[in-house]
């Protein structure tokens, strides 16, 4: 139900377009820095690859190759010239332009079309019209509005947000418009860089189903290893200055460098060996007449040797929170308490204890909320209503995107540290700031033309340095790449204080909390299930809102006729899954059966081994047969025990 709901509907521009992307020694460099050395890569068509690598290591900037904004120093790159290929604009103008027509503009052969049959109507030249019209029917130009809405609805915008003007719309959401006008786009290469930056759990559900669906190349930058383990089929690595080419999903990355690391550890310390033995014979012999001719022999082949560089498998990241001073408890009480914005309530009766083991992540769709319940924690809003008590010693640590905007552009790492420990040697503040990939100079740079990364992985040292007990963390991983991320996800699963969490990183959510506040409808409650049940819960909230509005958040209704091959559609699905189960529920049936005979002996031979008189020398020999058939039972019973789970489980996925 939630794959086909979230399915994009349409085909690539040029379907049927030959050829491949082939980036052949590949060198450039940029700011004197070089980020391509002799670089390939071949991606076929259909192909969905992730492209990571450490921040700033050129990932972005293969993307501008590729659009053909920069050029390479050296090197070829070749594309089907036919290909259209979209992208997320990085700039969103204030237009007064509605944003639904703002993404269908996305589809630039569809506003063409449009153009010319404004045109034709104008002229009133009739064979035109009708050519125009069947060519706008073979683009699905009929069903554009309604899947622009689709997209839309996807992305967290509600119908009432159609029709504003773009110029309406904050920074964040105008990111998600220019996202919507690149999957509109009806393109054979898509290419995204961090498209999950802006977006939150919901939103990235959706997109990650639609990327499953779309039916063109996918270029997709991202730093979210859930994400890549569920759309991609192949790993780009970008690594001293070269692409490597990696099958399969993240998590098969991941072995398969492990794999290569180890193998070029062991190469590296073989050439370590040879290099220290030819180095060797030559301080020995260099000076010696006879030993002359060798001895440059062997210096020439030191200048040949292509030089492994050494496996280093650790992230250059490496950090942790120091345990609080105080840990009061419960250091947050919140009872009964109604939050918003201007008098209007966002939240309303909200309870919540959180003691020093608390570890929670909050769930919830778009504006439901997650950020307004941090900030109340965080003492940033007022309680409307209710009671708020703090613990003694309570020392809130709160991350959230805008603090990254209260960096001083004109101080440097070290000196916006040194505001907050007057009292700590430089060194000190040296050695702890490099933790977090500031080392050397870096650390007295000017914020200023830091990256996103960068100025995030300085508000979390600033935020570790002051030692909270209660950390209120909103999508601390916006801009973050992998290896800070797995830094941050090893810190906060030996951080000893509370923990409540906003994010769309489904892996640090998995791995950093232990239970869920769901968040939705102006309440906040305990969640009882994972991130799968969460996701099943939005699809059926989903579900049940397209039954009441009609046909999908396009706004249009249902009507008799609709409604009732609705029914017809519900009933034979409903036949179709009964059928499915029959077989399951009958296999089910013979296994119980089994189970029960089997009980039914484990019990007596229980009895019988429980029996003092079993151990007698006269019944050694049915002991024995005893305490062999008693392992047989048990070892079946188990194994029944397996079989019989997974059918349930498959039954009741049924129904």
């Amino acid at each position: 139900m939630f794959r086909a709901y979230y399915k994009p509907v349409f085909q690539p521009f040029t379907k049927d377009s030959p050829g491949l992307i082939s980036l052949r020694q590949l060198s450039l460099q940029r700011g004197g820095k070089p980020l391509f050395d002799n670089s390939s890569l071949t991606v076929h068509p259909g192909w969905k690859v992730g492209v990571i690598g450490a921040n700033g290591c050129g990932k972005s900037t293969l993307f501008a190759l590729l659009r053909d904004e920069l050029h390479p120093d050296a090197g070829d790159i070749d594309l089907p010239a036919r290909w259209v290929i979209a992208h997320v604009a990085q700039e969103t103008p204030a237009l007064p332009d509605p944003a639904l027509e703002f993404v269908l503009d996305g589809d630039a052969e569809l506003r063409q079309v449009e153009r010319d049959l404004h045109a034709a109507e104008a002229a009133h030249d009739g064979a035109r019209q009708a050519e125009l019209h069947a060519h706008f029917d073979a683009i699905g130009g009929y069903s554009a509005r309604a899947r622009a809405g689709k997209l839309m609805a996807g992305l967290g915008f509600s119908t009432e947000q159609l029709a504003r003007p773009v110029a309406e719309f904050s920074g964040g959401w105008r990111v998600r418009l220019n996202l919507a006008r690149a999957l509109m786009c009806r393109s054979d290469l898509l290419l995204l860089d961090e498209p999950t930056n802006h977006l939150d759990l919901d939103a990235v559900l959706w997109l990650e189903q639609w990327l499953r669906g779309y039916p063109g190349t996918l270029l997709l930058i991202s730093h979210d290893r859930d994400v890549l383990d569920n759309v991609v089929s192949h790993i780009a690595h970008l690594d001293q200055q070269r692409i490597t080419l990696y099958p399969g999903r993240y998590a098969d990355f991941e072995e398969q460098r492990a794999a290569r690391l180890a193998l070029q550890q062991a190469a590296y310390d073989k050439q370590q060996r040879e290099i220290a033995h030819l180095e060797s014979f030559i301080t020995r012999f260099r000076a010696k007449a006879t030993k002359a001719r060798q001895a440059q022999s062997r210096i020439k082949a030191l200048e040949r040797m292509e030089r492994i560089a050494a496996a280093h498998v650790d992230s250059p990241f490496s950090f942790a929170f120091a345990e609080p001073g105080r840990l009061p408890n419960p250091l947050l009480s919140i009872e009964k308490v109604a939050t918003g914005y201007d008098g209007r309530r966002i939240l309303d009766a909200v309870n919540l204890v959180i003691g020093p083991g608390t570890r929670l992540g909050l769930l919830g769709p778009n504006g439901a909320g997650k950020s307004t319940l941090i900030k109340l924690l965080a003492g940033l809003l007022p309680p409307l209503s209710g009671r708020i008590e703090a613990g003694q010693g309570l020392a809130i640590g709160y991350f959230a995107q805008h603090q990254l905007e209260q960096l001083r552009p004109d101080w440097s790492p070290l000196r916006h540290l040194q505001q907050l420990s007057e009292r700590a040697s430089d060194q000190e503040l040296r050695d702890f700031i490099g933790g977090f990939g500031f080392q050397g100079d870096r650390a007295l740079d000017p914020v200023a033309p830091f990256s996103g990364g960068e100025k995030a992985r300085l508000a979390l040292a600033l935020l570790v340095w002051q030692k909270p007990n209660l950390l209120l963390l909103d999508e601390p991983t916006n801009h973050l790449d992998l290896d800070m991320r797995h830094a941050l996800t090893l810190a906060l699963q030996d951080y000893q204080g509370a923990l409540i969490v906003v994010s769309h990183d489904r892996h640090l959510l998995r791995t950093v909390t232990d239970e869920f506040l769901l968040v939705a409808e102006g309440r906040a409650q305990p969640f009882d299930g994972d991130l799968d049940d969460y996701r099943d819960w939005l699809s059926e909230r989903q579900r049940l809102s397209n039954r009441d509005t009609g046909s999908g958040g396009t706004g249009t209704g249902n009507n008799a006729a609709e409604r009732r091959e609705q029914k017809r559609q519900e009933a034979e699905r409903r036949q179709q899954l009964a059928i499915k189960r029959r077989p399951l529920e009958q296999q089910l049936k013979k296994l119980e059966q089994r189970m029960d005979r089997l009980h039914a002996e484990q019990k007596k031979l229980d009895g019988a081994l429980a029996d003092p008189a079993s151990y007698e020398e006269a019944n050694k020999a049915r002991l024995k047969d005893w305490l062999l058939r008693k392992g047989e039972v048990d070892r079946e019973l188990a194994d029944l025990e397996g079989e019989w789970l997974e059918l349930q489980e498959a039954i009741e996925a049924l129904a």
